[in-house]
């Protein structure tokens, strides 16, 4: 099981990163919704090689069995070994929207907003506040992803007597 985590881990790691590379450099220009669908978008595909982990595990390691708790099991030490790729989202992002809203906005709305924006850095600069978020955004999806794959992919073995 463990080489299957990181195997699958690994791809998904490879994924984020590569898709993560790709938005920052293409899509620059883009509106921030734009870049937060293209985000969650990202966070969704490289966690999709959680159901192939857990695929993987019960066709090939498991003789075509697999019970849903080890396959959520599977799945969640998954989304742990993808959660830390990107531990520098934080600041990247204020710079992007920092950027984006001087470009769009005039003096006074920026003037607005930048005190909103800073209000919410101020809150998510702890360490412990921002690996929460994060940890907590990708946990939920990785948890539905791997519940979804967990149900999908069960097998018991057959009881043929």
């Amino acid at each position: 099981m463990k080489n299957t985590v990181l195997r699958y881990g690994i791809y998904g790691a490879i994924t984020i990163s590569v898709l993560f590379l790709i938005a920052l450099y293409a899509g620059k220009n883009l509106s921030f919704t734009a870049q937060e669908v293209i985000g969650y978008s990202t966070m969704v595909i490289s966690l999709i090689f959680v159901f192939f982990g857990i695929k993987h595990y019960r066709d090939k390691e498991n003789n075509g069995v697999v019970s849903f708790g080890k396959a959520l099991a599977i799945g969640l030490l998954d989304v742990i070994y993808i959660k830390f790729i990107n531990p520098d989202f934080t600041a990247e992002y204020y710079t992007t929207i920092t950027e984006q809203m001087k470009s769009s906005l005039t003096e006074a709305e920026f003037e607005i907003k930048i005190a909103e924006l800073e209000a919410q850095k101020e809150l998510f600069s702890s360490p412990l506040m921002n690996f929460l978020l994060m940890s907590f955004t990708v946990l939920i999806i990785g948890f539905i992803i791997s519940l979804i794959s967990g149900l999908i992919l069960q097998r018991k073995p057959s009881t043929n007597n």
